[in-house]
């Protein structure tokens, strides 16, 4: 009767506390926080007078013993306010101001566990930021996560531009419909990723973009993912719902956690138009500051790579056709080799010259190792052991040859997702590569991962990603990661962390359907808000079928200009030249935005961005008066025009302009392009004109 009566008490409570408010702080945004009568942690958010996210629940089930999700009274409330600025090392901007006002409300479960769960809200002008804390207690010391239930109940049925939800992948297509639309018939078919691992019909990846038909445009994605696998949202089309769904373990539970501890922010900005979503930094702003004291080492860069050829048959990554090799007992020099292995000495020697006729600093090289024979798809423990070249590839000659270019060579390990195997190795072809001069790898996790059982998404995973992170920053290395979990702003804790891929790039249109032409368009708005992309932009020779017959039909899905616009409008510290010297030396009026255009900035303006549709940003080059434009557009032609007030008053400029030709079009005419050139100041308005699927780049350089 006691406990009857005590339960009875605590619903009361809860029905009768008033909601806790909390303003950002310009007043923009307003969240509510409140208990349901039975007990359950409920938060609202408003934009001005319109509805961001209606009443919505949040909580997280426990394995064998009551979940952290109802039985709730308020043990305490916290509020506080934070104003600074900080530096970032590298970036979009020079510094980034970090402004909002915090709500920490501790919760309190009854007798007899007594267990608290607090939960954390950082409300800024440009969104929200939650999560849930774990403090140590007598009652909670190991735990394992089964679900975690956060609802963002939104006020209609929003336009969505999403993904299937995937463990494994996020390099499927975008489809663009109502949220009461996402079901499988409605997501584009993507049968060339060969590791796909779909959730549900009903579930779609992060970062989620969402726009209003009264005009508010909102973002949902996750700041600092650590220890805790990446969240994916099924959809309650009927109910404009989101419910978080956590990526499992191979034993099919959620995470295993131990207190204190917590989970990552989950994040919603909001703004009321497009180039507002593109600015904000609350993504960044969540994560924790630089781990690192020392980051002078750490150098933005563009580079070259044997690469591309392979993408599009010209070479090949394997060196021999066997295709059962043991690393253990195999002579690799006694392969007979096919004759068309790309990464040999005298073709990245070709690179190298390249790059240093052009003032590029690094050179990919795929394909160097041992192990590519067989590699793919077979589920295998030992593939590569990342320190054993080809018998063509001579890693002495080529350092000091690199060497005497003025030349970094960047080192790829490609694990085919036999991540135990990487581990266990890691130190080993760290040290190969400081011996021999390398300071910059990209890592590749094609294929299911080993542990079995374990996905790209799950907790296992991620830690491990944060775990090379780390142990590269330890041996002064900047890391490139393909095929891992959407970034959450991590790169600003680890600032050597340059850049990811975790979505559809370029390379696509190499060997499938391709990427639409809105495809650019939508990235910003949804895989970039977590940090940059290296989309491999650059590709000159747009049709591909001279190269191989296999390429009969191939081509990338946009025009010239447009490869030379997405150095703008795709940001990433890491810019590839991607496409083969021979075709920028066809080209060099083009090449020379390529070989100016820098890759870190002191200043960004979204001018122009409406998602699916185009975006035109502007960028100030790092510690120059020099700005460079970049203007893209989905299969539509567009005329723009562009006030250039972002230029220093009182100065002319000379404005290079590389646009689309007479007669461009992505399908059609795609390699058509002209450059201009015109003086300007802050007062001129630039005329804009991109062919479908085009787009324009600019170079501002102060005249004399």
């Amino acid at each position: 009767m006691k406990k009857a009566f005590l339960l009875l008490l605590a619903a009361f409570a809860a029905l009768t506390a008033p909601a806790q408010t909390l303003h950002s702080p310009a007043h923009k945004l307003t969240l509510s926080f409140r208990l349901s009568p039975a007990g359950e942690p409920t938060y609202q958010l408003q934009y001005g007078a319109k509805s961001v996210v209606q009443a919505s629940r949040l909580g997280v089930l426990l394995q064998g013993q009551p979940g952290f999700d109802k039985g709730f009274t308020i043990a305490r409330i916290d509020s506080s306010r934070h104003d600074d600025t900080w530096t970032p090392v590298w970036g979009e901007v020079k510094s980034i101001r970090n402004h909002y006002r915090e709500l920490a409300v501790t919760l309190q479960q009854p007798a007899p566990q007594n267990r608290q769960l607090v939960l954390r809200f950082r409300l800024f002008d440009d969104g929200l930021g939650f999560r849930y804390e774990f403090p140590e207690q007598p009652s909670l010391k190991y735990f394992t996560v089964t679900a975690e239930k956060t609802e963002f109940n939104l006020p209609a049925d929003h336009q969505a531009f999403w993904m299937r939800g995937d463990y494994d992948t996020n390099e499927y297509l975008y489809s663009t419909t109502r949220l009461s639309e996402v079901s499988p018939a409605t997501a584009r078919p993507t049968p060339e990723i060969a590791t796909q691992t779909p959730i549900a019909g009903n579930a779609v990846q992060t970062p989620l973009m969402l726009r209003s038909d009264d005009g508010l445009y909102v973002n949902i994605h996750e700041a600092a993912l650590v220890n805790y696998p990446a969240m994916a949202l099924l959809v309650n089309g009927a109910m404009h719902g989101l419910t978080s769904q956590l990526c499992p373990d191979a034993t099919g539970a959620m995470a295993h956690l131990q207190t204190p501890a917590q989970t990552p922010w989950r994040t919603v900005v909001v703004a009321d138009n497009g180039p507002a979503i593109l600015s904000s930094k609350l993504i960044l702003n969540l994560n924790e500051p630089s781990k690192m004291v020392d980051t002078g080492w750490i150098r933005p860069q563009k580079y070259v790579g044997v690469w591309w050829e392979m993408q599009i048959n010209k070479g090949s990554w394997s060196y021999s056709d066997v295709n059962n090799i043991k690393l253990a007992d195999t002579d690799f020099a006694t392969l007979k080799p096919h004759g068309r292995h790309a990464a040999n000495t005298a073709n990245v020697k070709r690179y190298i010259d390249f790059a240093a006729r052009n003032g590029l600093p690094g050179v990919l090289v795929e394909g160097w190792n041992v192990g590519w024979e067989d590699w793919f798809g077979n589920w295998k423990e030992e593939v590569f052991d990342f320190v054993t070249p080809y018998p063509d590839f001579a890693v002495n000659e080529l350092q000091t040859y690199a060497s005497g270019k003025n030349v970094k060579l960047i080192m790829h390990h490609e694990n085919s997702g036999s991540v135990t195997n990487y581990e266990r190795r890691m130190d080993s072809a760290y040290r190969f590569m400081k011996e021999h001069n390398y300071d910059a790898v990209k890592t590749g996790y094609v294929g299911r991962i080993i542990p079995r059982g374990e996905h790209h998404d799950g907790q296992w995973m991620v830690n491990h990603y944060v775990r090379v992170a780390q142990k590269t920053a330890e041996n002064r290395i900047m890391v490139d990661m393909h095929e891992p979990v959407r970034p959450t702003g991590l790169h600003r804790t680890y600032p050597n962390w340059l850049a990811n891929e975790a979505a559809r790039g370029n390379e696509f249109n190499a060997w499938s359907s391709g990427n639409p032409p809105e495809h650019e368009t939508i990235l910003p708005f949804t895989r970039l808000m977590g940090g940059p992309m290296d989309y491999t932009p650059g590709i000159f020779q747009i049709k591909l079928d001279e190269y191989a017959p296999q390429n009969k039909g191939k081509q990338v899905h946009t025009t010239l200009a447009k490869q030379l616009a997405l150095y703008v409008t795709l940001y990433s510290p890491l810019q590839m030249a991607a496409d083969l010297p021979e075709n920028y030396e066809k080209h060099p009026d083009a090449f020379q935005f390529i070989r100016d255009v820098p890759v870190d900035w002191d200043d960004t303006r979204i001018l122009l961005a409406e998602p699916g549709d185009f975006i035109t940003t502007a960028r100030k080059a790092k510690g120059k008066d020099e700005w460079y434009l970049g203007s893209i557009t989905d299969e539509n032609a567009r005329q723009q025009q562009v006030r250039l007030d972002f230029l220093t008053p009182g100065q002319q400029y000379e404005a290079t302009i590389y646009a689309d030709g007479k007669g461009a079009s992505w399908d059609k005419n795609p390699m058509a392009y002209q450059i201009r050139k015109q003086k300007v100041t802050s007062k001129s308005v630039l005329k804009l004109q991109l062919a479908a699927g085009g787009g324009v780049a600019v170079s501002f350089k102060p005249g004399k």
